[in-house]
């Protein structure tokens, strides 16, 4: 199925999706930046953990909230937040308002926290429009999205941070209003929500989530991916800073290009997500005569293979090579993984799995922090070899999730059919 048959609301989740992907990735780092600047570098991060908190806070509110009063409501109160907050932003940072950093943080957090609100309810209105036939196109589109958005986004605050700080704020202010006005006149209820509300209700909600094994199944590997993913920013980084010889990349006459280990990590980031802009579109085409457990399986062989060969090599060229192994990996598999998580979860309590599955993959972040450490006492090839671990365990989760797919739907039908 190609973009111009899916669902009118799938084909806006994904241009908004884009949009708010590119403000999070302009705008974070600098806000962290900012905030440093104003307060030091160690009260910043503890700034950045608060707003990962109320991150977490809200979207597990969100989760529930989407699945009592619906998707449509709850969307346009998180986007109507976001407005309001970063018109706030603009207003305190423009030449008018003086600049405080108390404020700029407060409505920083508000906008975080309304943001993550809205992000369950986004994500499950996109599986409550997609079928089973189509979500792998889908999440194949998504996925090349958010890289276009994080490419661009990229740019475009490296470039701009300094001098137009406010007027950055007010470009994001005037993108959450459009974002809300396209939510408000042109996308339409996809589940009207009905369970129970309260404190209460959402916190046995998500104990009866807590208890779905085959659930907690597809959250460990999903983990357990996104724990070797994350390592290209923690044991990966800081081995290429510290470890890695200089050396020459390309020899052009009497020019010679040097790098070093930084720059190495800067070269490995670029070629993928300039592959995954190339190729993302294609990767229906590329891997279509692959069934998607097949998909599934033998990109996260690939995937983990390069970022195994990212851990131990040293020669630039070597580790440029990992890089196209690893995109091919994530082309593989990252469609499919989402593609799964929709199948597997029930329909009444949507966005409650979806929360729930957002929250687990963060902390694929602690395990890549805790590798950091362990990169100091093992060797590369320990690392590397735990990686495989990780990949082989995954791969062990994921089979063990098709092989109950069948069995699962059946079940959801079961309970549809009941209600």
């Amino acid at each position: 199925m190609g973009y111009r048959e899916l669902h009118r609301t799938v084909k806006l989740r994904l241009g908004v999706g884009f949009c708010q992907r590119f403000l999070d990735i302009m705008l974070v780092p600098l806000m962290v930046i900012h905030f440093s600047g104003l307060y030091g570098a160690a009260l910043a991060g503890l700034m950045t953990l608060g707003t990962a908190v109320v991150a977490i806070g809200g979207t597990l509110a969100g989760g529930h909230l989407a699945d009592v009063h619906g998707r449509r409501p709850i969307l346009l109160l998180g986007e109507l937040g976001g407005v309001l907050c970063f018109a706030g932003l603009a207003l305190v940072n423009s030449p008018l308002g003086g600049g405080s950093g108390v404020l700029t943080y407060l409505l920083y957090l508000g906008a975080a926290g309304c943001a993550a609100i809205a992000l369950p309810a986004g994500e499950a209105m996109i599986v409550d429009v997609s079928t089973p036939e189509n979500r792998t196109t889908v999440y194949t589109l998504k996925y090349w999205s958010i890289n276009v958005a994080f490419m661009l986004g990229s740019l475009t605050g490296g470039f701009l941070y300094t001098g137009f700080f406010f007027h950055l704020l007010l470009a994001g202010a005037l993108v959450n209003l459009g974002i809300f006005l396209v939510t408000l006149l042109a996308i339409g209820e996809t589940s009207p929500g009905g369970t129970a509300g309260g404190l209460t209700a959402m916190l046995a909600g998500y104990v009866s989530v807590a208890r779905d094994r085959i659930f907690l199944r597809l959250v460990l590997a999903a983990l357990l991916i996104r724990a070797i993913e994350v390592q290209i920013s923690t044991y990966i980084a800081v081995r290429l800073s510290s470890d890695f010889t200089p050396q020459r990349l390309l020899d052009i006459g009497p020019w010679h290009l040097t790098v070093d280990g930084v720059n190495t990590l800067g070269i490995l980031r670029a070629v993928n997500t300039f592959l995954v802009v190339c190729l993302g579109l294609f990767a229906g085409r590329l891997f279509g005569r692959l069934s998607e457990e097949r998909r599934l399986m033998a990109g996260i062989v690939v995937f983990t293979a390069g970022y195994a060969v990212w851990a131990v090599s040293g020669d630039v060229w070597v580790l440029i090579g990992a890089a196209v192994v690893v995109t091919v990996g994530e082309l593989m598999n990252a469609p499919v993984k989402q593609t799964l998580l929709a199948n597997l979860v029930p329909a009444s309590d949507r966005t409650k799995y979806m929360a729930a599955y957002g929250l687990a993959i963060r902390l694929g972040l602690v395990v890549g922090s805790v590798c950091v450490s362990l990169g100091s006492v093992l060797p590369s090839w320990g690392m590397a070899a735990l990686y495989v671990v990780f990949g082989a365990t995954a791969i062990q989760l994921y089979r063990s999730l098709f092989r109950n797919l069948g069995d699962r739907a059946a079940l959801l039908e079961g309970a549809r059919s009941g209600d």
